[in-house]
Order: structure tokens, then C-alpha cells, then sequence
């Protein structure tokens, strides 16, 4: 193909990361693209937020729970209180009676030995102290303050924090598969779009990019965006129910002990943006990195015959090195910034704890709280900064999320081929087989200088036109005008009198067998390699045309003949390889055929019997050969010389051999020492 005016892009070219890309805009759109998913992804969102819901009321339960079990474990003062007071009423009223407290009598003489076993016992005395009375005071007075345990109580509340508990988790594992089945179906819608894309792009589009660069897009950037939207949309959704609701349940149990934990978590919030902003880049960078290398050891692999004979392997070493290194880089920033969250975060939890076990300590001294609002305010600030870690985290993964998403949607919004308005459908059985160009003009993208200018001839139909000379003259670029590859800048191009702008490139292409320099084959038997896309093919027709370009030979001598698979090993020649595209393209019966360095692969003799085949194969058939190798185009039709897009002469072989003019010269230099 004549690109060596095109301009490429170098890959090899420091990649500016001075700005993070639009995050936002990114984010959006990935939403966006979401809506066929919108129902699910509410269910799966609202169950999320539910089982975070239902977590915010396990610890005021802790917290009637530990109370519970606390009063159980120590005197009833309720009771002692009542007891003092109605011994007292009684002797300031000279009265000596029985006193009844929670359906338990004391005798008076019980009353008695209360007084005399507690005269001696001031309010600072400690626990053992008091409980060492306990133990000599009459039964009745030990049945009313000793302490007890409320088991129904503490029974009914365990069974309500086991059930908020496992209702919780029953959501949360819910949210857990509806989204991981949104998230895989999301990843392979994206990659139809993909593969839809790819054949309505434009061929200059792959002219300018590395395949393992779109392959990097269709693989690594689109699980990306499956995987952390799996993992981030639900989390996130969760956490801000949680940190929202937590923070409303700690106002509602105690306003001081709120302000405690916020005050004490907040740094939080700081630092986590902090690193946000700073991570982002390296997120972008790290995704631009990967499809670096992945283009860079693409072409490394495909042409690895040429890595070796060219003794380039510590070149291709020293690059792939240094394309690693930048992607380890990048990946070690953006990971080493992200995982500064967790630790910054739990740093901040245990300050929590800290400030709210101080402070809670001194309100329950002062009789402020109980014991229990402790207890439940450490479950609080756990709820309250794991919302924090897991916001990180979810900002973390969206962050690679957007930029996967942008390099996947930048594909997906990439230029496409122009539209069509079809005004004319061609009958490939019913074709001529004229063509015409008539003043076609065309230039790559970037280029200054137009690659075709000008460029008119007819062919009539069934002619041989061979296409000849130097590289660059634009040969290949005429075949690709003529399908429709790229669309020519000026002029017209003519099928039956027809423009090819009012076909549609579908029909155009059913109309051509192109056989290619470079062989093209896929993972399958000979014989699918054959018959490839074309329907009602027998077997006797796939040997007749094995026969003709002289591989039926050597296709039974493999160990399963016309089905043994095609692999990448050296078991079939390139030049075999090349024979098996012609009986391809032999098999298809259509009214124009292009062969483009079609022999370039098979030695001389080899190519002695494709020729005889070739012309079986262009009888009756318009015929495009473009070949360096003048030697086998001799009995061509028509013979278009180009040099710089024009045609500067035109003829049979004898004819321009007589004019010794610029094919001449072309032809004979190929037999000079």
C-alpha cells in the first residue's frame, strides 16, 4: 500500500500527562451507556442503600443489649434508692411496718439488720466492699437490690440484632449479584459497540493506530469498566447511606459524643480529596501505558522471523523495557496514592476510638450517659469512617473506571465512514465489468501532497489491467479507491457507468475477490480456510481449484488433508499459505478480481503454475494485478504505468517495451547485475 507519504504517529513519542482527563465527563457518560440497564441497576442500588439502612439500627440495639446485661451485673440502685427512703419515712413517723418492693416483703426485723450491716458503708466505698454487705444482708433484702439478669430482654434484643443482621446481608448479597450481572452484560454490550464500530471506521483509522493498542481497548479498558463499575456503584451508594445515617443516629443517641467522632474523623475527608486529585493522572496515564506495550509486544509477536534475522532482539528488549518501566511507573504512582486511603483512613478510625472512649468515659462518670451509649458510639465511628475507606476505594476504582471509559468511548465516538445513500443496487451476475476513473483525486490524512492526481482510464470489461511502478506511485491506493476503503477527495469512479458513491460499500465488495500480499489466514481446517463465508461449496469443487493452483498435491500429504487445522507453526510455507488465498479466491465466482503482489510469497516455478491458474481465474472476469515482478504480467491487457499518483504511460508489454520509456527502463533494470 502507498503510505510512505502518510504520516504515522509515533508511539515511542513522552505522552503528556500535565492535566487529568474530564472525570466527570467520563463518569456521565458511562452512566449514560448504563440506561438499557436502568431498572437493575435501581434494584440493585436500593437494596444497597436498604441493607445500610438496616446496619444503622444495630447499634442502638448494642447499645439496649450491653445496658441490659450492665444492669444485670450490678445492685439494683432503683431499688436500694426505694428501700432507704421507706425505712427512713417510717422511722421519722415512729412507725415500724413491713415494706413491700417489687412484690418482695422485708420484715422489720430484716429492716433492721440492713440498717445496722450499712451504717458503716459511706457513698465512696468501692464495689467489693458493697458487694461483701450484700452477701450478709437477710434474703429478702438480697432479693431486691442484688443484681439480675433480664434474659427475656437480652433474648429478644440478640434475636433482633441477628435478624437486622442477616436481612442486611440478605440485601447486600442481592446488590451483590444484580450488579455483577449488570456490570458483565454492560462490559459485553461495550464490546458488541466495539466490533460494530470497527467496521463502520474508516481504513485510515487503523493507519494511525497499533492494533494491540484497539485490542488493549476491547479487552483490558472494557473489563476495567465491567469490573470496578461491579464493584464501586454499590459500594458507593452503600457508604453514603451509611456515613449519612450514621451521622444522623449519633445526633439522636448523643450530641456530644457525635461532635467527638466527626471532629475526630474529619481529617478524613481532607486527605482523602487530596490524593484524589493528585492520583488521577496516573490513572490515565496507566491506561495509555498499557496500550502502549500491548501495541508494542503485538508487533513484536507477529513479526517475530523478522525480530530474529534482523538481530533485533536487544533492540525490541530495550523498548519493551522501557515501555514496561514507564507502564510500572504510572501503576506504582496511581496504586501507591489509592493505597494511601486505606491506612490514612484506619489511622483515623482508631483516633475515633480513642477520642470516643475519653470522652464517653467522662460523660458516664458524671452519670451523663450510660455504659451502653459507649459501647454503641464504638460501632458508630467503625460506621462512620469504614464509609470514608469504602468512599476512597469506590473513587479509586470509578477513577480507573473513567479512564478506561474514556479511551473505550473516544473509540466508540471516533469518526465513522461517511454515510450512505444507496440510490443503485448491482446483480453481481449481472455486472459488465467496466470501470472508470475519471480525474480522481485523493490525499492522506496529514499529507501535503495529493497521493492520486488526477488519475483517469477506462477498462472495459474482461480486460487483464496490470498496474506498475515504483513504490509510492499510488498503486495499491487506486485498488483501495476502487472498494471504497477511503473515499477519494475529487473526481468520480465508475462501475456499469455507476458511481461507486450511490452503491453501497456492502455491494461493492461482493462484487471484488482480492487476493493480498500478505496471507490471511484464521484458526480452522484448509478446507474452512477455503470455502470461507461462501455458501454451497462440495468438496469436489474445493479439490478442482486446489488441482488448478497446484496444492492438492501437498494438501494430502498433511496427516488429515483437507482437515487438518491451520496453525501458526511452520508446518505450511508462506508460499503455501499464499496458494491457499488463491483457491479462495478461485472459489468465488465474482466479476472483478484484484491480486495485489498475489505471488510475491511463491517461488518461480511455483509461480509458473499459478499463472496458468490466474488465467483460468480472470476469464471473463475484469482483472486488477499489481506486481513488482514485471515478468508476470507480460500477457496483461492493458498495462497502467504510475509514478507520483498519475499515469504517465499505458499499453500492452510490446508496446511499451517499444516505446523505451519509463517501463521499459522499470522492466529491463530487473534483469541487470
Amino acid at each position: 500500500m502507498s503510505k510512505n507519504k502518510r504520516k504515522s504517529p509515533d508511539h515511542n513519542n513522552k505522552i503528556q500527562f500535565d492535566k487529568a482527563k474530564d472525570f466527570k465527563k467520563s463518569i456521565k457518560r458511562n452512566l449514560k451507556e448504563l440506561k438499557p440497564f436502568k431498572v437493575l441497576v435501581i434494584i440493585s442500588l436500593i437494596l444497597s442503600a436498604l441493607g445500610s439502612v438496616l446496619s444503622l439500627f444495630a447499634p442502638d440495639k448494642l447499645k439496649e443489649l450491653t445496658d441490659t446485661i450492665t444492669e444485670g451485673l450490678i445492685v439494683n440502685q432503683e431499688n436500694i434508692k426505694a428501700l432507704n427512703e421507706k425505712i427512713v419515712t417510717n422511722y421519722k413517723n415512729g412507725i415500724q411496718q413491713e415494706i413491700k418492693i417489687d412484690n418482695t416483703t422485708v420484715s422489720i426485723i430484716d429492716q433492721q439488720q440492713y440498717i445496722e450491716k450499712t451504717k458503716n458503708l459511706t457513698k465512696d466505698a468501692n464495689i467489693d466492699e458493697l458487694y461483701k454487705k450484700i452477701d450478709e444482708l437477710p434474703e429478702s433484702i438480697k432479693t431486691v437490690i442484688s443484681p439480675k439478669m433480664n434474659m427475656k430482654k437480652i433474648k429478644n434484643t440478640t434475636i433482633t440484632l441477628v435478624v437486622l443482621y442477616a436481612i442486611s446481608a440478605i440485601f447486600n448479597l442481592f446488590e451483590g449479584l444484580v450488579m455483577s450481572t449488570v456490570s458483565n452484560k454492560f462490559a459485553k454490550d461495550l464490546r458488541a459497540k466495539i466490533t460494530k464500530k470497527i467496521n463502520k471506521l474508516p481504513l485510515k483509522f487503523f493507519d494511525k493506530h497499533q492494533t494491540g493498542d484497539i485490542l488493549s481497548r476491547v479487552t483490558n479498558d472494557v473489563d476495567t469498566i465491567g469490573q470496578t463499575m461491579n464493584q464501586s456503584l454499590g459500594t458507593l451508594v452503600s457508604a453514603i447511606t451509611l456515613f449519612v445515617g450514621t451521622i444522623i443516629m449519633m445526633f439522636v443517641t448523643n450530641w456530644i459524643m457525635a461532635i467527638t467522632a466527626i471532629i475526630s474523623s474529619i481529617f478524613g475527608f481532607a486527605l482523602m480529596m487530596i490524593v484524589m486529585s493528585k492520583s488521577q493522572k496516573y490513572f490515565n496515564e496507566k491506561q495509555t501505558r498499557l496500550g502502549q506495550l500491548n501495541g508494542h509486544i503485538e508487533e513484536i509477536y507477529t513479526g517475530i522471523n523478522v525480530v530474529r534475522v534482523s538481530n533485533a532482539r536487544e533492540y525490541t528488549k530495550k523498548e519493551f523495557d522501557k515501555l514496561n518501566k514507564q507502564l510500572k511507573t504510572s501503576n506504582q504512582k496511581s496504586q501507591f496514592l489509592s493505597g494511601l486511603m486505606p491506612p490514612m483512613m484506619s489511622f483515623i478510625g482508631n483516633l475515633g476510638y480513642v477520642a470516643v472512649c475519653i470522652v464517653g468515659a467522662l460523660l458516664t462518670i458524671n452519670g451523663k450517659i450510660s455504659f451502653g451509649i459507649i459501647v454503641a458510639f464504638m460501632t458508630y465511628v467503625r460506621m462512620f469512617t469504614s464509609p470514608l475507606t469504602q468512599i476512597a476505594q469506590a473513587m479509586t476504582s470509578l477513577q480507573s473506571t473513567a479512564a478506561a471509559g474514556e479511551r473505550v468511548f473516544e473509540f466508540i465516538d471516533k469518526e465513522e465512514m461517511s454515510k450512505e445513500n444507496p440510490k443503485y443496487i448491482l446483480d453481481k451476475e449481472k455486472v459488465k465489468g467496466e470501470i472508470e476513473f475519471k480525474d480522481v483525486l485523493f490525499t492522506y490524512d496529514g499529507n501535503d501532497k495529493p497521493t492520486i492526481n488526477n488519475f483517469s482510464t477506462k477498462i472495459k470489461p474482461g480486460q487483464k489491467v496490470a498496474i506498475v511502478g515504483p513504490t509510492g506511485a499510488g498503486k495499491t491506493t487506486i485498488v483501495n479507491l476502487l472498494m471504497r476503503f477511503y473515499e477519494i477527495n475529487g473526481g468520480t469512479i465508475k462501475i456499469d457507468g455507476i458511481n461507486t458513491k450511490e452503491i453501497t460499500r456492502q455491494n461493492i465488495h461482493e462484487l471484488f475477490t482480492m487476493v493480498l500480499q500478505d496471507t490471511w489466514l484464521f484458526e480452522g481446517t484448509i478446507k474452512e480456510n477455503i470455502i470461507y463465508n461462501r455458501k454451497n461449496i462440495n468438496d469436489e469443487q474445493i479439490t478442482e481449484v486446489c488441482k488448478e493452483v497446484g496444492i492438492d498435491h501437498f494438501i494430502k500429504t498433511l496427516p488429515e488433508g483437507y482437515d487438518t487445522p491451520v496453525t501458526d507453526n511452520d508446518d505450511i510455507s508462506s508460499g503455501q499459505k499464499q496458494l491457499i488465498t488463491i483457491a479462495r479466491a478461485m472459489i468465488e465466482n465474482s466479476p472483478f478480481l484484484i491480486l495485489d503482489e498475489a505471488t510475491s510469497n511463491v517461488d518461480t516455478r511455483t509461480e509458473e503454475l499459478v499463472q496458468t491458474a490466474m488465467d483460468k481465474l480472470t476469464k471473463g472476469k475484469t482483472s486488477f494485478i499489481i506486481a513488482h515482478r514485471l515478468s508476470t504480467i507480460k500477457n496483461a491487457d492493458i498495462i497502467l504505468v504510475m509514478k507520483d499518483g498519475n499515469i504517465i504511460e499505458t499499453g500492452n508489454h510490446e508496446q511499451l517495451i517499444k516505446q523505451k520509456g519509463f517501463y521499459a527502463n522499470l522492466y529491463n533494470s530487473q534483469f541487470e547485475l
